[in-house]
């Protein structure tokens, strides 16, 4: 009973998030278990979204909106095209094996209690609203962080893609007499 009191004494924030990680949690299991690639694809685009959800919720608009245009939009158009030039139907049968569930299922509990203890070795401050930055996740202070405090490490990263872009350019490049689709 005293649980119940607990819950109800929340702030209506929590409400949301938890609404907003069961339906993270369902999309990702969708994703997982569903026979249907398509389908899987919807679900990870459902988890995609709820997670920039939570981006909002802790006052991240800028992540937010690079989730949904990135991830959930340019990178699940080319997933979905994949899937429809790959022919499923042959390596279907081989997904069906249990061995793969049983072990998706133990990552799942193994990552979930790992979660679960971090959780509560956590403390929790309580919020002063008199040294709170209402512009912490926002673009100028994101740009402010990565062109100041983290400006080797974002060269880096950049560097390493343009290796990545060339090495991909190198592979797709065609020989002569050498036949494609």
């Amino acid at each position: 009973m005293e649980i119940f009191k607990n819950i109800l004494q929340l702030p209506p924030i929590w409400y949301s998030f938890a609404i907003l990680s069961v339906l993270t949690l369902f999309g990702a299991l969708g994703t997982i278990m569903s026979k249907n690639p398509v389908h899987s694809v919807i679900y990870l685009i459902v988890t995609f979204f709820s997670i920039s959800a939570h981006y909002i919720l802790l006052n991240a608009q800028f992540l937010a909106a690079v989730n949904i245009i990135v991830y959930a939009g340019a990178i699940m158009v080319l997933f979905l095209f994949v899937i429809m030039f790959l022919n499923m139907r042959e390596e279907a049968d081989e997904m069906k094996n249990n061995k793969i569930i049983g072990a998706a299922i133990t990552t799942a509990v193994l990552m979930g209690g790992i979660l679960v203890i971090f959780l509560r070795r956590s403390e929790r401050e309580p919020l002063n609203t008199l040294t709170f930055n209402s512009q912490t996740g926002m673009v100028e202070v994101l740009g402010k962080s990565l062109y100041g405090e983290y400006l080797l490490p974002f060269e880096l990263v950049s560097v390493l893609f343009l290796v990545a872009m060339a090495g991909a350019v190198m592979l797709a490049k065609r020989e002569p007499g050498e036949r494609h689709f």
